[in-house]
């Protein structure tokens, strides 16, 4: 394809970009059947309209984003990590409320809804990389990884865990393993897992004895969701008996696009439990495929660490993969009922405010990685 000659970067991961796109515009556009219905009259065209745009625009993000030195999102991930403090802070006091939890902003004048969250995981990714490229010699020892890096790692997931715990489990967990990738002492990581399992516990105690204490108004959910997982109570567990149906009921090819009947009763079918729609419609073929492009999207960031010279370009590519990676692993666990709900959308197909840009201005940055490595290539093939 000639487009292709004017992307620079890594054209298999542009692929997936396209392919998981195109999909998403698809499988949108037939989940969203029930919530037309509830707030545009059966308008599902306004939903399909508004998903390709902000795909489209999703893809321009992308594209500017690739055309820029990597090196330049590491000064802006200073800025970026110290403006995110205040963000989040007052998203927890004057965030507009969805599933009993203050997270969301709305960008004046468009409509548009966004998590603060979803730009403070991106910078603070940015940052732990900058870090370990910066200081790896210094990291030698817990006290050093506790002042250079769980204290920022700490702040942000401290500010985002009262309106939404699987954020902010998940961006630890990203976090650890991005340390690990940059060579931080296997022992001082499993030091570091031990004390979060042993606060984890602590915490989940509070949550279970007195969970209208916890900050934000959370505690109950997190109870409700974890009773309902551990009893398999299917009144309370609703969308997951729901999303199981879905997947039972699609069978190995599917009941074809546009044909899922349990749309209408997932509350989230557009969105958190997107996956199962996919395969009610297209079988679990095409989950496995999914499941597969994601793995392979993982691989091409794992490969620009193996092929990059450039410390800090090596760990803001794997570690921004793995964490787009990862949360489309939970996204799909939470529909197969293999974890409770999370609330996590599926990257690149599930619908959102603006999840799809900070996703592809993700994918940007890793594409601009795999840009430079292409272009150092080139330039010891010219000079041999």
């Amino acid at each position: 394809m000639k487009l292709f000659n004017y992307l620079k970067g890594d054209k298999v991961i542009w692929a997936i970009m396209f392919l998981l796109s195109i999909l998403s515009i698809l499988v949108v556009y037939s989940a969203v059947v029930t919530l037309a219905h509830k707030l545009k009259q059966g308008n599902t065209e306004f939903f399909l309209i508004k998903h390709f745009m902000i795909v489209l625009m999703g893809f321009i993000i992308a594209y500017l984003i690739h055309k820029i030195k990597y090196t330049v999102f590491s000064k802006l991930a200073q800025i970026g990590y110290v403006l995110t403090i205040p963000l989040l802070l007052f998203t927890l006091v004057k965030g507009k409320n969805s599933g009993e939890a203050s997270r969301w902003l709305e960008i004046p004048g468009t409509g548009l809804t966004f998590q603060s969250s979803d730009i403070a995981k991106l910078m603070l990714l940015i940052y732990v990389a900058r870090i370990l490229a910066l200081k790896s010699s210094e990291l030698i020892d817990l006290k050093a990884v506790f002042k250079n890096l769980l204290v920022p790692i700490g702040i942000i997931c401290l500010l985002i865990l009262p309106a939404n715990f699987s954020t902010a489990a998940l961006l630890f967990f990203n976090c650890l393993v991005l340390m690990f990738v940059g060579g931080i002492n296997l022992k001082i990581i499993l030091k570091i897992l031990g004390i979060c399992v042993l606060t984890g516990a602590l915490f989940f105690s509070w949550v279970w004895v007195l969970p209208k204490s916890i900050p934000g108004g959370r505690g109950p959910t997190w109870k409700t969701r974890i009773e309902s997982f551990s009893n398999g109570d299917t009144k309370s567990n609703y969308q997951s008996e729901q999303a199981k149906i879905a997947i039972a009921t699609g069978g190995i090819i599917g009941k074809g696009p546009g044909n899922s009947t349990q749309r209408a009763f997932l509350p989230q079918a557009s969105s958190d439990f997107i996956y199962a729609i996919i395969i009610e419609e297209y079988g679990l073929v095409s989950g496995f495929i999914l499941l597969f492009l994601y793995m392979v999207l993982l691989y091409r960031g794992i490969k620009i660490l193996r092929d990059n010279d450039k410390p800090f370009g090596s760990f803001v590519a794997v570690g921004l993969a793995f964490s787009l990676v990862f949360q489309a692993l939970v996204n799909m666990a939470v529909a197969v009922n293999l974890f409770p709900v999370t609330g996590q959308p599926l990257p690149l197909i599930s619908m959102g405010g603006t999840s799809i840009w900070f996703t592809m201005f993700s994918i940007g940055i890793i594409l601009s990685v795999s840009r430079s490595v292409e272009d150092k290539l080139e330039e010891k093939l010219e000079t041999t």
